[in-house]
């Protein structure tokens, strides 16, 4: 397992904060009070472990297959429907969508081989992930994917309440290998993935998804 680099300002800086915390607190506070220190050290770790296990990235064999898509991340999917695409499609796709917990991995990984066709970022709302409406008004970005096969896979990453910064590392015309990370969300999110109706969707409301490992939906010969 490593630390991904979206993570060293923050984790610096909330190391940096504990510590300045703390010697306040053992110099005007606690300094006779070995229990309350004691305490205030535990509660510090334990801060900090939760900030550092966010921003950790497994080491896990990725899936390669040039008829399946895979979980652009780690969490759970809330939505499985046919729906209207508007933006890039204008027809109907299969919605599937991933929601992410704080305590998911939070790395985005290119869901199928092929080249960027589109990308758009779009500032806007901090709706509640799970929001229906979260997918179309909240800060989000949208990549379309082409694939050799010329089958074109639409997903977005949506911000939620709490997550404030999408990074993201394509750009349109970009060759990118499935598996391969795309982006990161910070601190809870959603992702949304768009495929065409033929496709077979192998998983179901509930499961519980590996970036860059679970099988999505698988298209025919």
């Amino acid at each position: 397992m490593r630390l991904h680099r979206e993570g060293n300002t923050i984790m610096l800086t909330t190391a940096l904060a504990l510590l300045v915390i703390n010697g306040l607190a053992y110099y005007f506070l606690f300094s006779e009070n070995t229990t309350a220190l004691v305490l205030m050290g535990v509660t510090s770790l334990i801060l900090f472990g939760l900030v550092v296990q966010f921003f950790r990235v497994p080491n896990r064999p990725l899936t390669l297959h040039d008829r399946q898509v895979v979980a652009p991340a780690d969490g759970t999917v809330v939505v499985i429907e046919e729906i209207e695409e508007t933006e890039y499609f204008k027809d109907r796709r299969r919605q599937i969508s991933i929601f992410m917990s704080p305590l998911n991995v939070h790395v985005n990984r290119n869901p199928v081989t092929g080249i960027v066709k589109y990308f758009r970022y779009y500032p806007g709302k901090y709706l509640v992930a799970w929001h229906p409406k979260s997918s179309t008004e909240n800060e989000r970005t949208t990549v379309v994917l082409e694939m050799k096969s010329g089958v074109q896979v639409l997903f977005r990453q949506i911000a939620g309440a709490v997550a404030r910064r999408i990074v993201w590392y394509v750009k349109e015309e970009q060759p990118v290998e499935q598996g391969s990370e795309m982006g990161f969300i910070k601190f809870g999110s959603r992702v949304d993935v768009f495929v065409p109706l033929d496709a077979e969707v192998k998983v179901k409301i509930g499961d519980k998804m590996k970036g860059g490992v679970t099988v999505l939906a698988e298209f025919s010969e």
